[in-house]
């Protein structure tokens, strides 16, 4: 079982707080353009092996390039994949792509992000990595996150998407 998410990092950055002297607004220096990269993040929530890829949308070919990818990475194992119904993933070459990679696509139900532990890693990863700073370029902020993605643990990673609980509604018996 592998579970699948994806989020979008901007090139301006989450602000979650400003210092300014009393009585002063803060100044914010913005473009005049937000580009953005998403992260496509793949676990195994038993495991804590992850996957990541990164493009510029969220289009079905990223998608089935994921999809490429994860059976290259996988080979002749078994793979279940938890994912929302996102359009790319639902789109009928994205399922077609799947079945013939051997890939069974397991569907989340609608507005249950609760129940994605990469949703979790995605919300430390804004914390840690895009809250209150900007990259010189949204590829540069790209490069960040996968690099934290990547240098946590398996453990670290399990613990932090919050399958080390005992409460993980994934947990093996």
């Amino acid at each position: 079982m592998l579970v699948l998410d994806q989020t979008i990092l901007r090139h301006f950055p989450p602000l979650r707080s400003a210092w300014s002297r009393l009585g002063e607004q803060a100044q914010v220096r913005i473009t005049g353009e937000n580009a953005k990269a998403v992260l496509w993040g793949v676990l195994n929530p038993y495991t804590g092996h992850r996957l990541v890829q990164v493009s510029p949308s969220m289009g079905q070919g990223y998608f089935q390039a994921l999809l490429r990818m994860l059976r290259r990475n996988y080979r002749d194992q078994p793979i279940a994949l938890l994912l929302d119904k996102a359009s790319a993933h639902t789109a009928p070459q994205s399922i077609a792509l799947a079945e013939e990679l051997g890939i069974e696509l397991v569907w989340l139900p609608k507005q249950a992000s609760e129940l994605n532990p990469v949703d979790t890693l995605w919300r430390d990863l804004k914390r840690e990595v895009s809250a209150n700073q900007q990259y010189l370029t949204v590829e540069a902020h790209a490069e960040a996150g996968v690099s934290w993605l990547m240098r946590l643990s398996p453990r670290e990673a399990l613990r932090k998407a919050g399958a080390l609980s005992a409460h993980f509604w994934l947990r093996r018996r």
